[in-house]
């Protein structure tokens, strides 16, 4: 041990198995020196009909790349057809849960700030737009415990600034708490829940907060996530802000996440004297 004849601290290792829940992002990041290319694809919803195959021929996509900087500082980019937003992020690792060890720590906690520019052309161009109103920001704390190898819990409060808002009635600051949890079924099989609610009746009229159910297949490098949302957007300003899908109506609607790494940079190998 590195710490003479003190018990080694031991820190809780997968407490989710990707670096989103479903939509939201979950405790984990990637490793330093590693690249995570993601595809989030939404299709339409059950309730559209047969003409649109039940919500199949509607497609709503986001393309990412997230980087490790180091095991602590992860930073991502990308890109959504829904509003023609592109999103920049970073989170970074404060602390890590201890399982066991001379020191105690239940919980893992990390800071999570990101911004979207929406790129959509402006509803009246003769009047005085600024590019500043195109601009959305958010940040939230990642509070998760890992229970045992199957149950992990995660709550993330959750601040959102919007730069332009619709009418006098809707806020700039919104307010919401998520909740998160996965259940391992298997060694490579999860399922996950996930839902985030607006405090304060800050929600604009006629939309609701965001529920997701889903499922994670791990394949080698791949994780593959399979769920059911009431969201089409992909980027926490907008399914935490702007879900209008309504459960009880079969607003739902399919989709996945592919995530696929690759290794930029290989650690340093610490050799022995």
């Amino acid at each position: 041990s590195l710490l003479g004849d003190s018990d080694p601290i031991i820190y809780s290792s997968a407490t989710f198995k990707s670096t989103r829940v479903i939509n939201g992002q979950s405790i984990e990041n990637v490793a330093g020196g590693v690249m995570d290319f993601r595809v989030s694809h939404r299709f339409g919803t059950f309730n559209s009909g047969i003409h649109k195959m039940f919500g199949l021929d509607i497609a709503s996509m986001r393309l990412g790349l997230e980087y490790g900087l180091n095991d602590r500082v992860m930073v991502g980019l990308g890109r959504s057809n829904v509003n023609e937003e592109v999103d920049a992020f970073t989170k970074i690792k404060i602390f890590k849960q201890v399982e066991s060890g001379p020191r105690k720590m239940p919980i893992s906690l990390s800071y999570f700030a990101s911004m979207v520019m929406r790129g959509t052309a402006w509803a009246d161009p003769n009047r005085d737009n600024y590019f500043t109103s195109r601009l959305f920001y958010c940040h939230q704390l990642l509070l998760a415990r890992k229970f045992n190898d199957q149950l992990s819990i995660q709550l993330t409060p959750t601040f959102v600034h919007r730069n332009l808002v619709e009418t006098k009635a809707d806020f700039h600051d919104i307010y919401a708490m998520g909740y998160g949890g996965r259940y391992k079924l298997t060694r490579r099989l999860a399922v996950n829940a996930e839902y985030f609610h607006v405090l304060g009746n800050r929600l604009p009229s006629g939309n609701t907060n965001s529920l997701s159910l889903g499922v994670d297949l791990e394949t080698g490098g791949h994780v593959f996530q399979l769920h059911i949302t009431n969201s089409a957007s992909m980027n926490e300003k907008g399914f935490i802000t702007e879900t209008t899908g309504k459960w009880g109506e079969g607003d739902i609607q399919f989709g996945f996440n592919i995530s696929r790494v690759f290794t930029i940079k290989e650690k340093k190998s610490i050799k022995e004297n």
